[in-house]
């Protein structure tokens, strides 16, 4: 569960939580703080969302929870390729979301993602916003990049960003 309090009781190995006695996939400790706050600002944002808007916000919740590592591949285990692509994918969107006149750069989705090794994986968060053209967009200085652009670059919503 996202908002994990000291109190709350953990699986000796620190991988879920445990509440009424159902066992809950932990948030991955290596996720930086500041970053943390606005994953679980965002999920809470999405679940109050679901209550008024019904399934029609229920995607913005499940990328909350994959950002967070609560959903799709295990955190504590080695990613596959597309396991990668769609924990960055999502924690991109929920960055954004949480940002709604912002963007984000690509190291913060690799913060979140690879924790202390995510610098190898900011080329790869920068590759993933170019391959969803329409969904995110590459940014320098505001205007949209190619791929072979050089630089400092920032993620932004696409024309066709799901809300």
């Amino acid at each position: 569960m996202a908002a994990e309090r000291d109190d709350v009781e953990r699986t000796p190995d620190g991988r879920y939580v445990v509440v009424d006695g159902r066992r809950w996939r932990a948030s991955d400790p290596g996720i930086p703080d500041r970053l943390r706050a606005e994953l679980v600002a965002e999920l809470m944002s999405a679940r109050r969302a679901v209550r008024t808007e019904g399934d029609a916000a229920r995607h913005r919740v499940q990328d909350a929870k994959v950002a967070l590592g609560e959903r799709g591949e295990p955190w504590w285990e080695e990613p596959s390729d597309d396991g990668l692509a769609e924990r960055m994918a999502a924690t991109a969107r929920v960055l954004l979301r949480h940002r709604p006149e912002g963007t984000t750069c690509p190291s913060e989705v690799a913060r979140v993602v690879g924790g202390e090794r995510w610098r190898p994986l900011t080329a790869r968060v920068r590759a993933l916003a170019h391959d969803r053209a329409g969904e995110l967009e590459v940014l320098q200085r505001g205007a949209a990049v190619e791929r072979d652009a050089t630089g400092p670059v920032r993620i932004g919503r696409g024309s066709r960003f799901p809300g």
